[in-house]
C-alpha cells in the first residue's frame, strides 16, 4: 500500500515546495540563474497556479511534501502547448513509481484543458528525469519552444497529447 498521496497544492505547502525545488536543483548541480531556481513563481506557488488551465500537484507522505509537478500553458504558445513545470522529487520519493504517476496526472490535466502538446525543458545530466520523460513518450527536439526564461536548460522535449 502506498503511504503517499498526490493532491493539489495548498497555501501551507508553499514554503516546503520552494525549499524542495531549490534543494533538488542544488543537489543536481543546476545553475541558480537561468533555471527554475530563480523563478518568482516559487515564492507563492498556490497563487501562481491558481489561474485557468494550470495546476500544481504535490506528493505528500507523513505530512511532508516529497515531490511536485505542474502543468501550465507554455508562454508564447498558450493556445496549443502546455508545459510540464517544476517536477522535482526528494531522494526518498525516487524509484517508487511516484514520478510516473505524477506525469500521468499532469498529462491527463493537460488533455482535459484541450492542449495538443506538452513541452518540458531539462538538463543533459539529469539522466533519470530524461529516462522518465522518454518512458512517457516525450521526444527530444532541437530547439526550445515558447519563452520559459530558462536559458540554462538545454534539453527540449515534447509529447503529443
Amino acid at each position: 500500500m502506498n503511504t503517499w498521496k498526490i493532491r493539489e497544492i495548498k497555501p501551507e505547502d508553499n514554503q516546503q515546495v520552494k525549499e524542495l525545488v531549490r534543494n533538488v536543483l542544488v543537489e543536481m548541480g543546476v545553475p541558480k540563474v537561468g533555471t527554475a531556481y530563480e523563478d518568482k513563481a516559487l515564492d507563492d506557488m498556490t497563487q501562481t497556479y491558481k489561474n485557468d488551465k494550470m495546476i500544481y500537484l504535490v506528493v505528500e507522505e507523513d505530512s511532508k511534501i516529497i515531490g511536485g509537478a505542474g502543468i501550465a500553458p507554455l508562454r508564447g504558445e498558450e493556445d496549443k502547448i502546455c508545459e510540464l513545470q517544476k517536477m522535482y522529487f526528494l531522494p526518498e520519493a525516487r524509484g517508487r513509481g511516484i514520478g510516473m504517476k505524477m506525469i500521468t496526472k499532469c498529462i491527463e490535466f493537460g488533455r482535459e484543458q484541450g492542449f495538443e502538446k506538452c513541452y518540458i525543458e531539462t538538463l543533459p545530466y539529469m539522466e533519470n528525469a530524461r529516462k522518465l520523460y522518454h518512458k512517457n513518450d516525450f521526444e527530444v527536439i532541437e530547439k526550445p519552444l515558447g519563452d520559459t526564461g530558462h536559458y540554462n536548460c538545454t534539453v527540449f522535449m515534447v509529447k503529443d497529447l
